[in-house]
């Protein structure tokens, strides 16, 4: 706030009437130490005051920080500390690492080539859908393999029967030779009768479950599973024996 003007006496004889102004001036304006002061004062006055300075202020110990770091997160954290970015540079550096030569080159493809031939093998086994090729996938092929994977089909006796056959046909006896070829004459006669069979109830069946459905093959599809051995079958059978489907 300005100082107040202080009244002039009257100009003598020896004061001219501009020195009377010049003094009026110098005391109306205020000094420029005492605003500074002044803002000053106030500047400190407005500002808030230090924890550390201020005694009513309670600062939590290090101790107590870090058991209240600790306990969030036990309780909601992912229960290991966060890798520095060297380290996971580092880690993403030997993922992506390329080989030294050709050698190494083609022993990492053999490698990689193994893992994804045995997760396929591995999701055949479970029956995923997503892991199936195109010609398992779909709902008809589904119910064709449990539909076959449910009945006793005389189909799948023939690669025991032809192991055998090969064995008997190697015995000097001209009996068993003439036996074995016979018994193969009788499987092939068993196993065209039953895939005649098979392919008439599924063109009876398909239309009605599937009548929207692409059925294109449905039925070779299950003469080929049907002379598989149950437990050579991809994908592996989800259903047991008897099983009405």
């Amino acid at each position: 706030m300005p100082a107040p003007l202080r009244p002039l006496r009257a100009a003598g004889p020896g004061l001219s009437r501009s020195s009377c102004i010049r003094a009026t001036a110098v005391l109306a304006c205020p000094s420029p130490v005492r605003r500074t002061s002044t803002l000053s004062r106030v500047i400190r006055r407005r500002s808030s005051p230090s924890p550390v300075d201020d005694p009513l202020v309670k600062v939590p110990a290090a101790g107590a920080v870090d058991e209240g770091a600790d306990s969030v997160g036990k309780a909601g954290g992912k229960g290991r500390p966060t890798p520095k970015r060297a380290e996971a540079e580092k880690q993403r550096r030997q993922a992506v690492r390329p080989p030294k030569d050709r050698k190494e080159a083609m022993r990492l493809q053999r490698e990689r080539a193994r893992q994804e031939r045995q997760q396929r093998v591995e999701a055949l086994r479970r029956g995923d859908e997503r892991a199936l090729p195109a010609r398992d996938r779909g709902p008809v092929r589904k119910f064709v393999r449990d539909w076959v994977d449910s009945r006793w089909n005389l189909a799948e006796l023939f690669l025991p029967m032809a192991v055998v056959v090969v064995v008997l046909s190697f015995v000097p006896v001209a009996a068993v030779q003439v036996g074995s070829i016979y018994v193969m004459f009788l499987m092939f006669v068993g196993i065209i009768i039953d895939a005649f069979i098979t392919g008439a109830r599924l063109r009876r069946i398909l239309p009605a479950r599937f009548p929207n459905e692409q059925r294109k093959g449905a039925v070779a599809y299950a003469v080929l599973r049907a002379l598989q051995l149950r437990r050579l079958r991809l994908p592996a059978p989800q259903v047991p024996r008897g099983t009405k489907v």
